[in-house]
């Protein structure tokens, strides 16, 4: 990556065209305290960096995980402190990933039922049946 590239600044709308989240998602995210502190313009403009675009990447992925608001506003602060709260941090994450796995482990059962059920229209059931099994 360039020095220019790593400097460059994207105004709210640019970032809300890139990750998909709407401006007003945005200012929430910065007015909870789950966006670091966002640079302004000297009009006052937000100017965000590829570093907050990367922090935007990561809290879709918690979102994506499930994770409350709240634990990622908890994550949040807890960087923000520094160094001294990796253990912390290190357990809230290892707690969702467990709460993942507990999800895909629930998810693989439900599918594994959608496939049975499947298997059973496309056998059993011949496709011209006009019976009214679920």
């Amino acid at each position: 990556m360039s020095v220019i590239e790593s400097s460059a600044r994207h105004t709210i709308s640019e970032v809300a065209a890139l990750t998909g989240l709407s401006a007003h998602t945005l200012r929430w995210y910065e007015r909870i305290g789950l966006m670091p502190h966002v640079d302004r313009s000297h009009t006052g403009q937000r100017r965000f960096s590829q570093r907050d675009l990367d922090w935007l990447a990561f809290v879709g992925k918690l979102r994506l995980t499930g994770m409350p608001v709240a634990g990622m506003v908890r994550y949040a602060e807890l960087v923000r402190e520094g160094d001294h709260t990796r253990d912390e941090r290190r357990e809230l994450l290892e707690s969702t990933r467990r709460d993942v796995l507990a999800r895909i482990t629930e998810l693989q059962d439900a599918l594994a039922v959608l496939d049975i059920k499947i298997g059973h229209y496309g056998t059993t059931c011949g496709p011209t049946s006009g019976g009214t099994t679920s």
